[in-house]
């Protein structure tokens, strides 16, 4: 049997990111229509608003304007995250702050990680942050400049970046790309329930105000409840709660007023049951205090977010989600394929919800079925692909509280429990004891976080790693390629523009197209 009617359930960022790969995929199949069904009446999460510069190049081929983007859905650029007090303030003080930065770090040519943790262990006490010693960005995102110029051409910058954005808004705008540019049909409606064959396959869908609609290939996109893969299929749930704790999150946006400086990242501030976000749009804030309820009471995380916001809380709008930690035991059954949270969810730490849909759903484009006898090679690809690039997002989520010194909670004391550690993140940090990180350490091209990703964080929360040996040759090289990259961040910083003052510009007058 052909697959020649896919349809999507549920939209938000993750059903009309799927509408939009699949639909540029299959422009060129002959026959394939793409359908997706609505609920009227189900709001989505609509706090995912953080992404990774993968975003970047999807957004391009889909044909949306980097303009018309950032115009559309209230969109600031983000090079960074900041962490702050991850570490033990009564061994570290004041200097308790890093920067995961998204420029390749070492960009000069010599790996300067070994000479950081040379000059760290001889100024013990008052050595340059690795981000400052290897990335010129650092010095950019202290400076609160804008990534590039507004004569850049749209999507390049002077360094790397991703975006902050408005999750309903941008859900609209990939809606409007998707239904114009790929064809996609947009249906309102409440899918109740779906028939299956003898063989366990989808055949249609109940609806309430549709009817019945029959469809040969179904990706599920309907969120926490995963009405299709887990209700009907009935696939099963791997939970990671013994691994990664927090599991409630109290959000919050906050309204902010043009003369208030728009940080170029997002920050992310420990507390002693898990962290707060805080995210800087044009005209808000969008904050969220996320912890574990097994470690922190809901009145006294109320009360310690009401603190992080100035006392400003019962004057805001506030919700609370609990989030179920964990994944599907399979992503693809049959004829159903999940995308987003309907595939699992394991915390915002590092913007793991859309990295993993864009990856996904990127990913399922590539080999689309064309016909039911092919599905079950192509699910047994993508479930061990998924399946591998969802546990090395637990072992990079779980890395940023294993290794925190903190002494101040259990939370933070039972992180570090051995128990508690995947074992592969366990093999990889008694390497990482005596060798700094290198690309050979991690194993395979699916890799969701790269080697870089892994030197931020690992060195910006001061990962104890023994120091090689190192010659005169290369300590006088590193030595001044560190200084060069000094000369070229604070060149960055004074040629760039202020933030807000580029994305005013950008309103104004768009980006140059190339």
């Amino acid at each position: 049997m052909k697959v020649q009617r896919i349809v999507i359930v549920g939209g938000g960022t993750a059903g009309w990111l799927a509408a939009n790969h699949i639909g540029k995929a299959a422009q060129h199949l002959a026959d394939v229509s793409i359908t997706l069904i609505e609920s009227p009446d189900i709001p989505t999460i609509g706090v995912g608003e953080g992404t990774v510069p993968a975003i970047k190049q999807s957004l391009q081929s889909f044909g949306i304007s980097e303009t018309e983007f950032i115009r559309e859905c209230d969109v600031s650029f983000k090079q960074s995250i900041k962490f702050c007090n991850w570490l033990d303030k009564d061994i570290h003080g004041a200097n308790n702050s890093y920067h995961h930065l998204f420029d390749v770090p070492s960009p000069l040519g010599e790996n300067l990680t070994d000479f950081w943790l040379q000059q760290a262990k001889q100024q013990a006490t008052n050595q340059q942050s690795f981000s400052a010693t290897v990335s010129p960005q650092h010095f950019i995102c202290d400076a609160f400049k804008a990534p590039k110029l507004i004569t850049t051409p749209e999507y390049g910058g002077k360094v790397s970046y991703a975006y902050h954005l408005n999750a309903a808004k941008f859900a609209q705008l990939l809606a409007k790309n998707a239904t114009t540019k790929f064809n996609v049909t947009h249906l309102k409606a409440n899918v109740l329930d779906a028939n299956i064959d003898e063989q366990g396959n989808l055949t249609c869908l109940k609806t309430d105000s549709l009817g019945e609609l029959a469809f040969d290939f179904y990706v599920d996109a309907s969120g926490f409840e995963s009405i299709l893969l887990a209700k009907k299929l009935k696939v099963g749930f791997i939970d990671k709660s013994k691994q990664l704790f927090v599991n409630k999150a109290i959000v919050a946006q906050v309204p902010t007023t043009e003369e208030q400086v728009i940080p170029p990242y997002t920050i992310a501030t420990a507390h002693q049951a898990g962290w707060v976000w805080d995210i800087a749009l044009p005209q808000r804030r969008g904050t969220g205090f996320v912890y574990s309820d097994n470690h922190m009471t809901s009145a006294q995380a109320e009360e310690t977010f009401d603190r992080y916001l100035g006392g400003k809380l019962a004057s805001l709008i506030s919700r609370e989600i609990p989030m179920k930690v964990g994944y599907r035991e399979k992503f693809w059954a049959k004829n159903c394929v999940s995308l987003g949270l309907s595939q699992g969810f394991l915390e915002p730490i590092e913007a793991t919800s859309i990295l993993l849909t864009d990856f996904a759903a990127a990913y399922l484009s590539k080999r689309l079925p064309q016909a039911l006898s092919q599905m079950p090679a192509l699910a047994e690809r993508f479930n061990h692909t998924m399946g591998y690039a969802w546990e090395r997002v637990v072992e990079f989520a779980k890395l940023h509280y294993c290794i925190s010194d903190r002494q101040d909670s259990d939370f933070w004391r039972d992180n570090r429990c051995p128990d508690s550690i995947p074992n592969p993140l366990k093999q990889k940090m008694a390497l990482w004891q005596n060798f700094s990180p290198l690309t050979d350490d991690l194993f395979s091209r699916y890799e969701v976080f790269n080697v870089d990703n892994y030197l931020y964080v690992l060195y910006g929360m001061k990962y104890a790693t023994q120091v090689n040996q190192c010659d005169k040759q290369y300590l006088l090289a590193a030595q001044q390629q560190t200084e060069q990259i000094r000369r070229i961040g604070q060149g960055l910083a004074a040629e760039l523009p202020e933030h807000r003052v580029l994305l005013d510009k950008i309103k104004q007058y768009g980006l140059k197209t190339i």
